[in-house]
């Protein structure tokens, strides 16, 4: 089965354009080395995988060519324990850093965003 149809089927991206555009850019490995979309997966692969949602460290369980409910996904691969408790920590750094840059009391008047506008473009 290719790759991008099983990080498909897995639910660790919304298109399979998607899973092949990471892919392409070095965001799925096995063994440390990148894998192209156009791989065959087999049960037992481990697979390093970088997503929006954190980084993920699989043992494929299973296969299927289509998408199903997320128990079922979920049911494709083994998360590892050190993966479950680095995402963990992530997180959990991720909430305290919300405490040190709280959120401005006001939204921006329309000078200020012009300002952040004008930063970001330059």
């Amino acid at each position: 089965m290719r790759l991008d149809k099983w990080l498909w089927a897995a639910r660790f991206f919304k298109t399979r354009t998607l899973a092949a555009k990471a892919c392409e850019l070095g965001r799925i490995e096995a063994n440390h080395q990148p894998l192209r979309s156009s791989r065959e997966i087999r049960i037992g692969d481990r697979l390093q995988i970088k997503t929006e949602g954190g980084d993920f460290e699989v043992d494929v369980l299973g296969l299927s060519e289509v998408r199903g409910p997320a128990p079922v996904a979920q049911a494709l691969y083994r998360e590892t324990g050190e993966s479950r408790e680095a995402r963990a920590q992530l997180a959990v750094e991720r909430r305290a850093g919300l405490h040190f840059t709280p959120a401005p009391a006001t939204r921006p008047s329309k000078r200020d965003r012009r300002l952040i506008h004008r930063f970001r473009s330059d």
